[in-house]
């Protein structure tokens, strides 16, 4: 007995509390975690902490601390992500990157030492990468194209999902575009710098120079925050990776393009897909390989790509003659 209450009884109440305090603080430490991530300018924050979160869980019924992980940990967190999960090698990747960053920022903030993600990525993750069969991602036709665009009645995530087709940029390139990088006379898009793309300026044909145009004109009674951004949320702030992806899901989802229940990569519809299908169909059109590669924004590795320089104006050309159109 303690103080009238059984000692069960009273230990119960105790660990209870500590749990709460414990999660309460990883809660704290995560959410200080994403404000790091966005002062740093991750587009992907919200699925950076996301993913610890779902790392605090595994920890948590393990009875283990975020703080004090060990090899043995990271090995039974990939066992479990490969086996009980099922989850592909892309993801795994995503989550170890995400896991990389967390201990880099418990580093800098001096909770820990040392970031134990580095050996063991090099170790265990390369080796199942060589391991690891890819699938081929879902490319789908023009009429379906046609189709998932058209059964959008949003403004402002038809403009997503064209601007996705018609340019072949990356989601992380789209979320950080603001309206100035938009010029609708000209019929260009001007990427920002990333060490990934060797051409940052795209072309727009006039389907998407219209629905562009539509968005602008329905953003401008949503920009209440007076952000630069150009694609916001209906809060005024800028949207994120992870909201645009859960979109892109959701429209695909129901002109029958996904299926949220298969494992399968060529079952699923991602943004990754619009690139995929902008680089196939222009290649099918006639469009020539090097001119394809520019516009995609491929980096030069050899010298006869570097010195390989493209005329602009016959690329526009090309580009406009060549890019499938959707009727819309």
């Amino acid at each position: 007995m303690i103080e009238g209450i059984p000692f069960d009884l009273a230990k119960k109440q105790q660990d209870s509390i500590d749990n709460q305090d414990s999660s309460n603080s990883i809660d704290k430490l995560i959410d200080e975690f994403y404000d790091d991530c966005q002062l740093r300018g991750i587009t992907d924050a919200y699925g950076y902490a996301n993913r610890i979160r779902t790392f605090a869980e595994f920890l948590t019924t393990r009875k283990r601390v975020i703080t004090e992980i060990s090899k043995e940990d990271l090995k039974d967190y990939l066992i479990f992500l490969q086996n009980e999960r099922g989850v592909k090698f892309s993801t795994i990747k995503k989550r170890f990157i995400s896991l990389n960053s967390f201990y880099t920022f418990l580093i800098d903030e001096g909770m820990i030492d040392s970031n134990p993600i580095p050996p063991f990525r090099k170790r265990y993750l390369q080796r199942y990468k060589e391991g690891n069969d890819s699938e081929m991602r879902q490319i789908i036709s023009i009429q379906d194209a046609a189709r998932l665009v058209s059964s959008i009645l949003d403004t402002r995530d038809r403009a997503i999902v064209l601007l996705l087709f018609k340019t072949g940029m990356r989601i992380g390139e789209l979320v950080k575009l603001d309206v100035s990088d938009v010029d609708l006379k000209e019929g260009t898009i001007k990427l920002k710098p990333t060490k990934k793309r060797s051409n940052r300026i795209l072309f727009l044909d006039q389907e998407a120079i219209i629905t562009l145009n539509r968005w602008l004109i329905a953003r401008s009674n949503r920009n209440t925050h007076n952000i630069p951004a150009l694609f916001i949320s209906r809060q005024g702030e800028r949207l994120c990776i992870h909201r645009i992806e859960v979109m892109l899901r959701n429209h695909a989802d129901r002109v029958g393009l996904h299926d949220p229940k298969s494992r399968k990569l060529e079952d699923r519809f991602t943004p990754h897909c619009c690139r995929h299908w902008f680089t196939t169909h222009l290649i099918r059109a006639g469009m020539p390989r090097d001119f394809v590669k520019e516009l995609r924004g491929d980096s030069r590795h050899e010298a006869i790509d570097i010195y390989n320089h493209i005329d602009k104006k016959e690329l526009r050309e090309s580009y406009l003659a060549h890019i499938p159109q959707l009727g819309i």
